[in-house]
């Protein structure tokens, strides 16, 4: 009888030089973010405005881990702006967590980042992590000031178009403001249904579509980005009406256990269903025009 010895899975010879090198950095961004991190978690991030903000966080994680083994085999090419530039996200982070400034704090990320790709890889490293770069954007927590100017604009243009499309179908509906008074309901369209950062999370739930689906048309990606913003308006503003219909038709208690229960569901499934019917729509009309015969001028 022979026995066999069963092989440990050891770390290749590949892995090991990679670990090495970017172990130091990677305990770095944990010691400076981790514990932003979990202000974050108990605070904005507990709130519905905010709630993508982990999402955020987790999909560009994901991005970066995909993307570590290309720029790990990067050649190294040390640009200039690296050092500057990471001593200005440090800045940043120092100011906005002494100060309590989200800002900068969760800004700060970016910068960082950027500059340590910059410094061990240089500048391809950068264009190759720049999606999950310009996607912890929609992670930052803007000045409520901002927040507060171009909300209204957009809860009113809501509740605008949701109050004429049910009294279109026969409802009794009427606005005042941003107040629906359906029967004998009253709903205020609160930020959460139909403020900025709701747009900037189907915003990013348009650029992450995009890019896992990856087409190959630049028409197609070029006139989906673009269909983004006007497809988030329609998603707030189905999301208002079926609160208000469910409010109409099964009393406030019904209305208020779906605001807080499955209201951000549905709006984040109808988005993503018009984003994919808008897509198919789009690749139709391309089909349909590259299959048209040219015209020949005599």
């Amino acid at each position: 009888m022979s026995l066999t010895a069963n092989k440990v899975p050891t770390l290749s010879a590949q892995s090991r030089p990679a670990i090495a090198e970017w172990f130091p950095i990677l305990i770095g961004l944990i010691a400076l973010y981790v514990p932003t991190w979990v202000d974050l978690s108990g605070t904005i991030w507990a709130t519905e405005a905010q709630a993508h903000g982990p999402i955020i966080l987790g999909v560009a994680i994901w991005f970066f881990w995909k993307q570590g083994p290309t720029i790990h085999e990067m050649a190294a090419a040390p640009a200039k702006a690296g050092w500057p530039l990471f001593i200005l996200g440090l800045l940043l982070y120092a100011i906005g967590r002494s100060q309590d400034i989200l800002l900068f704090e969760v800004g700060s990320q970016i910068v960082v980042i950027s500059s340590l790709l910059l410094i061990m890889r240089g500048w391809a490293a950068l264009r190759a992590a720049w999606f999950p770069l310009f996607f912890l954007f929609f992670m930052i927590p803007l000045p409520g000031t901002v927040v507060d100017a171009l909300t209204l604009p957009m809860k009113m243009a809501v509740s605008y178009v949701a109050e004429n499309v049910l009294y279109w179908v026969g409802y009794p509906i009427s606005r005042t403001g941003v107040i629906l008074q359906i029967g004998q309901y009253k709903l205020l369209v609160a930020d959460a249904c139909a403020g900025l950062q709701t747009l900037f999370t189907l915003e990013a739930l348009g650029l992450l579509y995009l890019n896992i689906i990856r087409h190959d048309s630049f028409f197609r990606n070029v006139a989906l980005a673009i269909l983004i913003i006007p497809i988030s308006f329609i998603a707030n503003v189905i999301r208002v009406m079926v609160l208000t219909l469910i409010t109409y038709h099964f009393g406030d208690e019904a209305g208020q256990g779906f605001l807080h229960g499955f209201a951000g569901m549905v709006l984040f499934i109808t988005a993503l269903l018009i984003i994919m019917g808008v897509d198919s729509l789009l690749q139709l009309g391309e089909k349909r025009w590259r299959s048209q015969p040219a015209v020949i001028k005599a």
